[in-house]
């Protein structure tokens, strides 16, 4: 039965969390404690930790935490099949943000599954679209150039602080028709929200935001431009004009899913570059290749995971899951199955074309993709362009923190 977003009604699923509400048609000998994504061994190095996941675990295992209980999928072939296949894998109830059930709301696109889920991304798809994106070419360096600017001289930068959070962020603030000079704000609420392990913390972040979007909404209904949250407020797909509801969990999705993501690429891929002269050489030596060069740096540092809920019994894999179950695909793991990358944790700018899982793939594949390729392409040019030779401050100590989304905190670099 489809979801009718216009009148929304919060799931009955369960969440299950710690090793006491394990359900009972796990088998034991799948549980684990694996920590992702809050633990010691994976804040202390992260793509080491995906990595060996497929030397410690099941392809298929069930994973307990504080958190919340699901299966997860380490293996590139059945993340595949699992994001292909929304009729036994939905999106409905997926995502890990609460909401008050007194005034309840879909995150949209992402909770809706096809068919339905088409009205909205068509919406979106005219502002992202591989053509609208290239025509942002000019404005991305432009920005790239400028925040360069400000520190090129300067001998080194905080690359977290001064260009890959602003590059990326900007630009979407752009697309979205927010003020820039809320662009810090913006993304401290984010990182409340998906980098806290403090409930309160990211309740309160969540407020911001939810209150936050409420008047940015009535504040586009009342004086229209031809950004997207203006367009989503005025949105009529078949002739039929967004629901209140509608409008405001397309925007909050949108926000949440558009702050992060790049930054985080961007700050691991940099962190590795200032590790690796002769590897940034390489790229300096091969602009032809670009492309293939961003699309290995994002198949080596992917940054997000994807989570489903079973919408019916199946047995996946010999392995038997229930209607309810929740299960994540651990794309960065996904990216690093020997299966399909031999020697995966080696960054190589000639391997053979395979499906790199950053963004996902199927009808939930994410819709700033083009975007954000783009962004971390002309990113690498401009920056190599104009600091081709720089290096980590000595003695840093590189951190992560737990969460949904992941990247090194801080990369200090120096030239």
């Amino acid at each position: 039965m489809a979801i009718d977003a216009k009148n929304p009604v919060p799931p009955t699923l369960p969440r299950y969390a710690g090793m006491d509400q394990v359900p009972a048609h796990v088998p034991p000998e799948l549980v684990k404690q694996t920590g992702l994504p809050y633990g010691p061994e994976f804040t202390a190095d992260p793509y080491k930790f995906f990595a060996e996941l497929h030397h410690r675990m099941p392809p298929i295992y069930y994973d307990v935490g504080p958190f919340g209980n699901a299966w997860q999928a380490i293996k590139h072939e059945d993340a595949l099949f699992i994001l292909r296949h929304p009729e036994i894998f939905t999106n409905e109830g997926a995502t890990p943000f609460p909401r008050d059930h007194s005034d309840y709301y879909y995150f949209l696109p992402i909770e809706i599954d096809p068919p339905h889920h088409r009205k909205y991304r068509n919406i979106v798809d005219p502002f992202v679209s591989p053509k609208a994106v290239l025509e942002l070419s000019d404005l991305i360096r432009k920005r790239a150039n400028d925040l360069i600017d400000g520190f090129v001289d300067k001998g080194g930068t905080e690359f977290a602080v001064a260009f890959g959070r602003p590059l990326p962020v900007s630009v979407f603030l752009d697309i979205m028709g927010l003020p820039q000079d809320m662009r810090d704000t913006f993304v401290e609420w984010a990182m409340d929200l998906l980098h806290s392990t403090a409930p309160g913390m990211m309740d309160a972040a969540f407020r911001k935001i939810q209150d936050y979007i409420r008047s940015a909404i009535a504040d586009k209904k009342a004086n229209p431009d031809d950004k997207l949250v203006s367009r989503i407020a005025h949105a009529a797909p078949d002739g039929e004009p967004l629901s209140d509801k509608e409008v405001f969990g397309f925007v909050v999705f949108l926000f949440i899913a558009g702050l992060d993501t790049v930054f985080a690429a961007m700050n691991n891929m940099w962190l590795w570059l200032a590790q690796n002269p002769e590897r940034r050489q390489e790229i300096i030596d091969r602009p032809q290749d670009i492309d293939r060069v961003v699309e290995e740096l994002l198949r080596s540092w992917s940054v997000t995971f994807s989570g489903r809920v079973l919408a019916q019994d199946y047995e996946f894999k010999g392995v038997q899951m229930k209607k309810g179950d929740r299960i994540t695909c651990i794309l960065p793991a996904c990216n690093l199955d020997p299966d399909v990358f031999p020697n995966p944790t080696e960054v190589s700018f000639d391997r053979p074309r395979q499906t790199v899982l950053a963004f996902t793939v199927g009808p939930h594949s994410c819709m700033g993709a083009h975007l954000a390729r783009l962004e971390i392409k002309i990113g690498l040019q401009e920056w190599l362009k104009r600091i081709p030779d720089f290096a980590l401050i000595p003695d840093t100590k590189v951190e992560y923190k737990p969460g949904g989304v992941v990247g090194p905190e801080s990369v200090p670099l120096v030239w």
